[in-house]
């Protein structure tokens, strides 16, 4: 069973997708992720993110790099958004993606393109949205709990500037699949979330 679980930047997308792993006993992949380590390399090689050579140079980045918490930074998300925007740096990544959601038994996988271009015949598609306000409350108090003081209004600008390049790129934009179930989880917190996740997987399981 694929599960593929879309949506927008702090949307509990991440959080979703891991408790559903857990949960079914799938393997899970957090596809962000991937794109901010292009992104921190970016800055590593002292690239431009707005630079499509730049960008795929980047895709060469070791796996450790995934390891490393500067990629949860509001600074390499930004850059993410930015790299995620060029054609190549997609094709670079795809593979990576669809050898992880074709593994035998399945696989659980979070990003902006799952259920649309990576795994588009996943069993279960979920995309994840809440308002731009609760977004940035919840970044602002993921930041304030790792000690770093950021305006809560410079993260919703950035909330903003991310969807509206996320949205209006030209290949593999944001968008719900036409078969995706939509929970917007503004008024969730994370049990309700969750538990309204799989209630949703195992509805969708049973047809």
């Amino acid at each position: 069973m694929i599960i593929a679980v879309d949506g927008p930047t702090a949307s509990g997308k991440g959080t979703i997708a891991k408790a559903l792993a857990a949960h079914f006993g799938l393997p899970h992949l957090d596809t962000g992720l991937l794109y901010r380590a292009v992104g921190r390399q970016v800055q590593l090689n002292g690239g431009d993110p707005d630079n499509p050579a730049d960008a795929l140079a980047a895709c060469t980045f070791y796996d450790t790099l995934l390891d490393d918490d500067i990629l949860r930074s509001e600074e390499v998300g930004g850059f993410a958004s930015r790299v995620s925007v060029h054609p190549a740096v997609r094709q670079a990544l795809y593979e990576r993606q669809r050898a992880f959601a074709t593994q035998p038994g399945g696989a659980v996988l979070d990003g902006r393109d799952i259920g649309t271009v990576i795994a588009p015949e996943a069993e279960v598609k979920l995309y994840i949205t809440a308002s731009v306000q609760e977004r940035a409350r919840r970044r602002w108090l993921e930041m304030t709990g790792r000690e770093i003081d950021i305006p809560l209004a410079e993260i919703e600008r950035d909330i903003v500037a991310r969807d509206a390049r996320d949205i209006n790129r030209t290949d593999a934009p944001l968008r719900a699949a036409t078969d995706a179930l939509v929970i917007d989880t503004t008024h969730f917190g994370r049990e309700a979330a969750v538990e309204a996740a799989i209630e949703a997987v195992e509805q969708m399981r049973a047809g």
